[in-house]
């Protein structure tokens, strides 16, 4: 497997390889509250050695920064209601949050096939 840092074109294998970690890696950033790190790591890195790569990457830190921005507007709405938003709020995250979970899964199960995948409700930031 080529290193990270090598500029040699990446195997099919290896394409695959880092286009699901790009998905999937979001699961371990997440547990300190950065799921966008994992992606953005893998697109600095792979961006011109691979387009599946790249455009894998992408499509997941766009996802990420996208369910950043819906999780603070949540908390703003929860602010702004005096916490009577809650009410609202929790049930739509944690249908959020398994969605996210199961996207993010069909994501890496594309990667792995070798197929694109396009996120649900994702603001595209980065092309």
């Amino acid at each position: 497997m080529s290193t990270p840092g090598s500029g040699s074109a990446l195997s099919a294998s290896e394409e695959r390889t880092w286009a699901m970690l790009a998905h999937v890696g979001v699961f371990i950033a997440a547990w300190v509250a950065m799921g966008f790190l994992c992606p953005l790591i893998i697109w600095l890195l792979f961006r011109g050695r691979s387009e599946f790569v790249r455009k894998n990457a992408v499509e997941s830190l766009n996802f990420q920064i996208s369910l950043l921005i819906y999780t603070a507007i949540a908390v703003v709405l929860v602010l702004i209601t005096f916490g009577l938003g809650v009410l609202i709020i929790v049930p739509l995250i944690v249908i959020g949050a398994v969605a996210a979970v199961v996207v993010i899964v069909l994501a890496t199960i594309a990667a792995s096939s070798g197929q694109d995948y396009r996120y649900p409700l994702t603001i595209r930031f980065i092309r």
